[in-house]
């Protein structure tokens, strides 16, 4: 990065690959940097990496059919308390933090770690950006919008850290470029606003029906009861609804 791109508003892609559940099981770090221009645009910068990381006890079958990622690979890596801060607090300007469904990496990238820096879900901001699209995962969004300039090798592997990271910071500088970096950080802060029924008989159809409206409102998932009780409010028929079990989580 040249000294004059240290100083332009900065967004860091991050995506972790883990070896469990734990708190410190982090197994590898991806990082891209999305920089915006002096006219104002935001561009995908060469700033990327990725570095291995050791998450003190065996990685779980489970997720190394994921990822790949072999012990003996990480045995000899750093552990995620040595490395984290340098990554997600890098020298120079550093306005926000960016991950597709963000939640996940804050659980690891926790404020000891960032100094606090806000964070952008690129998940949520899709459904508000692109909110007729079918689908909203991170390889679903490339291939659905192919993104300019995004080289197709080095987003490979899919579910390794910096090629996911590469992917994600194509689909940031588009939400960026067609909306506002305080935009995209306030739709983080809040629960995801899902565009079409995510369960049940009318998955995948738009929200019909007050009666499913309802039922969505009281929902335990707090990105459906949010969209539900977003479009009831819409309509001016929104009341205060208790909430109840949900059956099964949204796809989208």
């Amino acid at each position: 990065m040249t000294a004059i791109e240290t100083f332009r508003p900065r967004v860091r892609v991050i995506d972790l690959e883990t070896g469990g559940n734990g708190p410190n099981d982090v197994c590898e770090i991806g990082w891209q940097d999305v920089i915006q221009d002096s006219d104002g645009t935001w561009e995908v910068t060469a700033e990327r990496g990725a570095l291995l990381v050791n998450p003190g006890h065996p990685i779980s079958a489970d997720t190394m059919a994921v990822h790949h990622i072999l012990d003996v690979q990480v045995a000899d890596a750093p552990f995620w308390k040595e490395i984290a801060a340098s990554i997600l607090r890098p020298p120079g300007r550093i306005d926000a933090l960016a991950a597709h469904r963000a939640a996940f990496e804050q659980r690891y990238c926790t404020p000891r770690f960032t100094g606090g820096t806000p964070w952008i879900c690129t998940w949520k901001c899709a459904m508000r950006v692109w909110p007729d699209l079918p689908r909203f995962s991170n390889q679903m969004l490339r291939y659905q919008r192919m993104p300019s300039g995004l080289v197709h090798e080095i987003g490979l592997p899919a579910h390794r850290a910096m090629p996911d990271a590469y992917v994600t910071a194509h689909h940031l500088r588009d939400l960026l470029n067609a909306s506002s970096l305080l935009q995209l950080l306030s739709w983080s802060n809040e629960p995801g606003l899902l565009p079409r029924v995510p369960s049940g008989p009318d998955r995948g159809k738009g929200w019909l029906t007050d009666e499913t409206l309802q039922e969505f409102a009281r929902d335990r998932d707090a990105d459906i009861r949010f969209s539900a009780q977003t479009e009831l409010r819409r309509r001016g028929e929104y009341t205060e609804q208790s909430v109840v079990e949900s059956a099964q989580k949204s796809f989208l």
